[in-house]
């Protein structure tokens, strides 16, 4: 074991693991330690999951995390596991309790304060009591964060900046896909997904310092970018919508071969008001990709001038197992707490080892 190269434990050995583990190693660093929940990859080398040549890190249960974390000092932990903050907030306190930073890819996480503020508060204050720092990013920290700052500040007037993302939820396991409501009839549609949102302010308010909202990405999405623009938000809402197919689609990571009619996923669409004037209009749609579908990510910065960008099949796995290890030294980095990307620097590429950039 190099003392110079950064340790980093890896927390959920599925889909993302396996590049997020092989990018690590090829930046410098090291995994020093595993976890997952599947009884099936338990015990087994991580070289099993990076398909590579043994590692000597064999993946335990997730119920030994905390055990591992005091053992093994990593510098970081990533969290590849859950879409909501709910499902993630025990890793999380954990690594906090820990003092041990901690990334993860959990969409929620991105900016967590605006959709789970308790749990946040929880989580943010352990963090810097044990001067540690922990924060979620992925391909939303580059196709619907920094790109689309980046574009603002070329920018003279902005009057408004609206946003469309699509992605197959079948690359991002079944937690995801099911969030989607790929697989559900219509009708359980209504009542599981889109119901959630037909809400006051004031209900939804009360759900979220409960804990109990279920947010889109794009709701996080949205107070991230106010954050980084330091727009004030007076008012959001939310919106979810089936999609749906003609014919039936497949889906592996479900086994499930979705009915044509059913909800193969959803389109879900965020609007904010700002104090400054500037509306906030984001969209992602997630679903079960037909033969014709592909991933597509499409802005438009509105004002002078307007500026319109799309990126058609863009790799949305890969940059977001490369967004989270090029963030590593920024997290290290940073100041203590549950701390949104939209408060540390830019993504950089990183050309050195990692340890280079940790200051």
């Amino acid at each position: 074991m190099d003392d110079k190269k950064l340790k980093v434990l890896q927390i959920g050995c599925g889909k993302m693991s396996k590049f997020i583990m092989q990018y690590v190693y090829q930046k410098g660093g090291q995994i020093v330690g595993a976890v997952d929940i599947n009884p099936e990859i338990i015990g087994k080398d991580i070289a099993t999951i990076m398909e590579s040549k043994n590692k000597n890190v064999i993946i335990e249960s997730i119920d030994k995390l905390e055990e591992l974390l005091i053992k093994l000092k990593p510098d970081i932990a990533i969290i590849t596991t859950m879409s909501l903050l709910n499902d993630v907030k025990n890793e999380l306190f954990i690594c906090a309790k820990c003092g041990i930073n901690a990334i993860t890819t959990c969409e929620e996480a991105f900016f967590a304060s605006n959709s789970n503020s308790e749990v946040f508060k929880d989580i943010d204050t352990m963090a810097k009591a044990n001067n540690c720092t922990i924060t979620g990013c992925g391909y939303q920290d580059f196709a619907w964060g920094n790109l689309i700052t980046t574009l603002a500040g070329s920018t003279h007037t902005i009057t408004k900046i609206k946003g469309s993302s699509s992605y197959n939820v079948e690359d991002y396991g079944i937690a995801l896909a099911k969030a989607h409501g790929a697989g559900l009839t219509l009708e359980e549609f209504d009542k599981d997904i889109a119901s959630i949102d037909k809400m006051s302010e004031e209900q939804r308010n009360k759900l979220i310092k409960e804990g109990n909202f279920a947010p889109s990405y794009m709701w996080n999405t949205v107070g991230w970018l106010a954050d980084k623009l330091n727009l004030t938000i007076t008012s959001m809402d939310q919106k979810c919508v089936p999609q749906t197919y003609s014919e039936e689609l497949h889906s592996t990571t479900l086994n499930l071969t979705i009915p044509a009619g059913n909800a193969t996923g959803m389109s879900a669409v965020v609007s904010a008001k700002t104090k400054e004037g500037i509306d906030l209009e984001a969209e992602c749609v997630g679903k079960v990709y037909s033969p014709n579908d592909f991933d597509k990510n499409e802005w438009t910065i509105i004002g002078e001038p307007t500026t319109n960008i799309i990126m058609n099949k863009p790799d949305t796995v890969k940059l977001t197992c490369a967004d989270v290890v090029n963030r590593i030294p920024d997290v290290i980095n940073s100041k203590p707490g549950f701390i949104p990307t939209s408060q540390m620097p830019e993504m950089s590429y990183r050309l050195k080892a990692l340890n280079e950039y940790v200051k």
